[in-house]
């Protein structure tokens, strides 16, 4: 297993994303009433306050609070083992903190409001975070690193 001090950036970076997207959703919740929508980029990007209930993007808005964070701390914990004991480099590292960042970022707002605040609004996809961002750079960083691990191996 690597150690904390080759982990610990992967951790300050989780922290880092984890602060901004609380940040960001205090300041959605303090300057918008939920569903109101302010453009961004006009025509392109708006700041819309969700309340997300459901899984990703929405999905899945009928399980309860409590199975959604039983399952985000699995998967998170999941995660956060295989990538200490099998990926070692540098964009695992970073797959890592984007990962463990946003789930941390969504995990906060499932447990101290039961649904999570979603604001970044492109018009074509369901409104979306920063943390929800994080979770698929991070996952798509930890998709090529696995791959390159293993055609390496091959």
């Amino acid at each position: 297993m690597a150690s904390f001090r080759t982990w610990l950036p992967a951790v300050l970076l989780a922290l880092v994303v984890a602060s901004l997207d609380q940040g960001v959703k205090a300041l959605v919740v303090r300057l918008l009433p939920p569903q109101a929508s302010i453009p961004l980029v006009p025509g392109v990007l708006f700041l819309t306050h969700v309340r997300n209930t459901g899984v990703a993007f929405g999905l899945l808005s009928g399980i309860p609070p409590a199975v959604i964070v039983l399952v985000a701390l699995t998967v998170v914990f999941l995660v956060t083992y295989n990538e200490g004991r099998r990926l070692h480099d540098r964009w695992s590292r970073v797959a890592g903190g984007l990962l463990l960042g946003g789930a941390a970022g969504n995990l906060g707002d499932r447990i101290r409001l039961g649904y999570v605040v979603d604001y970044l609004d492109l018009r074509i996809w369901p409104v979306f975070n920063l943390a929800d961002t994080a979770v698929v750079c991070g996952s798509a960083i930890l998709l090529l690193a696995l791959l390159r691990r293993n055609r390496g191996e091959g």
